[in-house]
């Protein structure tokens, strides 16, 4: 497997970035070629923190970095010369297999929906974040790729998130859930009203309309919105979870007795400390473009840089994309 890694994407880029991808050159053995793309000279300086360079990865100098703050659009036709766009190009030529991002998603998805265009009978790309839950994982989509969708376009990623669920995450039949203002049918607008009826039609396991409190029930496995409210409904989850552990940590500090509770507690509280750390899985997957791309979080470490470049190569060997092309037919030759 060869993996196109934007070394200049993310708050803490190169240094965190590099250094994720030197541990999955060395560990991840099925990784032929680790490309890390970027201002060669800074990346060269972070390899030579980290001894040796491994015989696998490859350097691609870019001149350009698409910032944060920057018009997604206006960036990707500007900086031709750019780290995620000659990332995204490599796989695009076939000299990559995936590609990895940490930097602007709006950059990543405007980059890959334009070098590598849709895969066959999908309209719009939609990103699959994974979120914990008290039971299992389960899968948004989308949360922030196409913001205006249509009920066919949720349809298709109800579809993706169900390929993702069932050879990513293992489940066996994924449950479909719509999210809306209310469990019943005639519930929310009318986009959210002619998709449920899609749904229903269609052969996924629907389960219905889904509400805000149903999210970390535990019981539904895919989760279909548009990119709007899916990237609210991410942003605040990652708010809450932040705050939960801010207050926990001023709580168990306030007094000795609290903080030796806090030391007999220590093991379940790291325990629950990874079940919502976003950087166990490292990167969200943009379903739907004809390429592997996976998009981490900006603030990204080389723990999640790591995980990120991982879950590439477990959707890699999975063929993602065959499956998603499959499932899309289903749905059209559906009655």
């Amino acid at each position: 497997m060869r993996i196109a890694v934007d070394a200049m994407g993310g708050d803490f880029a190169p240094r965190e970035i590099v250094a994720g991808a030197v541990r999955a050159a060395r560990t991840l053995t099925n990784i032929k070629t680790l490309f890390l793309v970027g201002n060669q000279q800074a990346i060269e300086a972070e390899l030579a923190k980290h001894g040796p360079t491994p015989s696998n990865i490859d350097i691609r100098h870019a001149s350009e970095v698409v910032g944060m703050d920057e018009s997604p659009a206006i960036a990707v036709r500007r900086k031709k010369d750019s780290s995620i766009a000659r990332s995204v190009e490599l796989v695009k030529t076939g000299e990559a297999d995936a590609v990895f991002s940490a930097g602007s998603t709006g950059a990543a998805v405007a980059s890959s929906q334009l070098r590598l265009r849709t895969l066959e009978g999908v309209t719009r790309p939609g990103i699959a974040t994974v979120f914990p839950s008290p039971t299992k994982p389960f899968v948004l989509i989308d949360a922030g790729a196409t913001t205006d969708c249509s009920p066919d376009i949720l349809l298709q990623f109800a579809a993706m998130g169900t390929v993702y669920s069932r050879h990513i995450l293992g489940v066996d039949k994924p449950k479909v859930g719509l999210m809306s203002i209310g469990e019943e049918d005639a519930k929310g607008n009318e986009t959210t009203k002619e998709t449920f009826g899609l749904l229903e039609k269609s052969h996924l396991n629907f389960a219905g309309n889904i509400e805000g409190h149903d999210l970390f029930e535990g019981d539904i496995d895919v989760v279909v919105c548009d990119g709007f409210v899916g990237n609210v409904i991410l942003k605040t989850s990652e708010s809450v979870g932040h705050a939960i552990s801010t207050w926990l940590k001023k709580e168990f500090t306030a007094n000795p007795v609290r903080i030796l509770g806090a030391l007999l507690l220590r093991g379940a509280l790291k325990s629950f400390k990874r079940k919502i750390d976003p950087e166990t899985y490292g990167g969200a997957p943009l379903l739907g473009v004809n390429g592997i791309c996976y998009i981490g979080h900006g603030s990204s470490s080389s723990v999640a840089a790591y995980n990120g470049i991982r879950s590439a190569t477990e959707a890699l060997r999975h063929d993602i994309n065959h499956l998603i092309v499959e499932e899309i037919k289903r749905l059209h030759a559906s009655p």
